[in-house]
């Protein structure tokens, strides 16, 4: 790509996450100017800003260089992660996935010392995230978001409590995925090339983020107790109760795609196949989340497209930082790129130290909820929950400053233990 697309392509980037903070603008204009309603409520959805973007980008590139060079450009991208989101989106939000998570959820909560709403609340906002780092952080948020909003959303509760409970969420899911090599995109981006195995997250990582997950929700569950008690603690429906067998299958379903997460050939061979089971039994199904993945899909999609015109710029600023600034650099860039995007970076520079390596990584998941584009689940959770906020929006700005805390919670676990 020439210089003057790059140029461009960065001044489109901005011009997205500017997007991003104006999703309530075009809201508005959607009430003053009915005319043309729903082209503005499709600017107002923030699933739709980086792909828009990206088109943008690819007609611009397409009228600088040729249609040829935008073509092949977007043939260069890997849209594994948009199609896997996709899948894990539509199976663990189905009913008998949700259902067996939570049974374990209650179950582990009959244990916890602190009993009642509050105590759901911790397991569900620590349990879940450290979940993902077996069941993929994507699969993690979507089923984490799905019970929050029965549990505590779906009710009458203050502004305060949702903002604070979303910053925990989109924090802990970022760092909770930690525990293995694999569940956690921007670790998943370093791990075969460093060669961190099992034993290297839990022993350098994990055990740090499981701490910070843990103080982050028992925080939250104390700082709120009062309003949690208020809320009613969900029952199990004898008619949600659901055939071992069906139980069964949808596991299967989830662990396959989970275990060919990389080969989307198969894992989308696999969510067709689980289609087609779902609509042969639909009396054990609720609506499957497709319009919702498709629109978190085709967000990271944008974010593939965009974020590979980054890489002029964000490599030379990674490669000027030492390792004790890279950390708090990685931290704040992630805000405004996507973490894995971050840390595939230092993958290629040759030569770094070890430390400096640790610093990247847990930098870039530190900084991983701090805004909806910052880690690839946090789109899955943003579609799941914005329908309880104001308006039907989640402000960027709320989000920011609710994640402020756990994320400093977050620094305190990966840089003084």
């Amino acid at each position: 790509m020439s210089s003057t697309v790059q140029w461009v392509a960065a001044a489109i980037f901005a011009t997205a996450i500017l997007h991003t903070f104006s999703t309530k603008f075009f809201e508005r204009l959607a009430h003053e100017r009915p005319q043309h309603a729903g082209m503005w409520h499709l600017l107002g959805e923030v699933e739709v800003v980086f792909g828009f973007w990206a088109m943008v980008l690819v007609l611009v590139t397409a009228a600088l260089l040729g249609t040829h060079s935008a073509t092949a450009y977007l043939d260069s991208r890997d849209y594994t992660e948009p199609m896997f989101v996709f899948a894990i989106m539509v199976v663990a939000g189905s009913r008998a996935i949700l259902h067996l998570s939570r049974s374990t959820v209650m179950l582990v909560d009959r244990f916890t010392p602190m009993q009642g709403p509050a105590g759901l609340h911790f397991v569900t906002l620590s349990l879940v995230p450290l979940m993902g780092s077996l069941i993929t952080e994507p699969a993690a948020m979507t089923l984490a978001a799905l019970m929050l909003r029965e549990q505590l959303y779906r009710h009458r509760v203050s502004n305060r409590l949702k903002y604070a409970t979303l910053g925990v969420l989109f924090v802990n899911i970022s760092i909770g995925g930690t525990l293995t090599p694999f569940a956690a995109p921007p670790v998943l981006m370093v791990a075969g090339k460093w060669n961190w195995d099992l034993w290297h997250m839990v022993s350098q990582i994990g055990w740090k983020s499981a701490l910070a997950v843990t103080v982050n929700a028992l925080a939250l569950a104390f700082a709120f107790r009062r309003e949690l008690e208020t809320l009613p603690r969900p029952r199990e429906d004898l008619q949600d109760r659901l055939p071992r067998w069906v139980l069964v299958a949808h596991a299967l379903f989830l662990a396959g795609i989970v275990a060919f997460a990389h080969h989307p050939p198969v894992f989308l061979g696999l969510l067709l196949f689980f289609l087609g089971f779902a609509m042969a039994y639909p009396q054990f199904q609720d609506r499957l989340m497709l319009r919702e993945g498709l629109l978190v899909a085709f967000f990271l999609a944008g974010l593939v497209v965009l974020g590979g015109q980054q890489q002029w710029w964000l490599e030379p600023l990674l490669r000027g930082m030492d390792s004790a600034t890279v950390y708090y650099g990685a931290t704040a860039l992630t805000a405004v790129t996507d973490n894995a995007a971050l840390t595939f970076l230092a993958s290629t520079v040759e030569g770094l130290s070890d430390e400096f390596k640790y610093s990247v990584v847990t930098g870039a998941v530190t900084g991983g909820g701090l805004t909806v584009i910052a880690n690839a689940p946090n789109p899955a959770g943003f579609s799941i929950l914005r329908g309880h906020f104001r308006d039907g929006a989640i402000h960027p700005l709320g989000l920011f400053a609710a994640a402020l805390l756990p994320t400093l919670v977050a620094v305190l676990a990966y840089r003084l233990l």
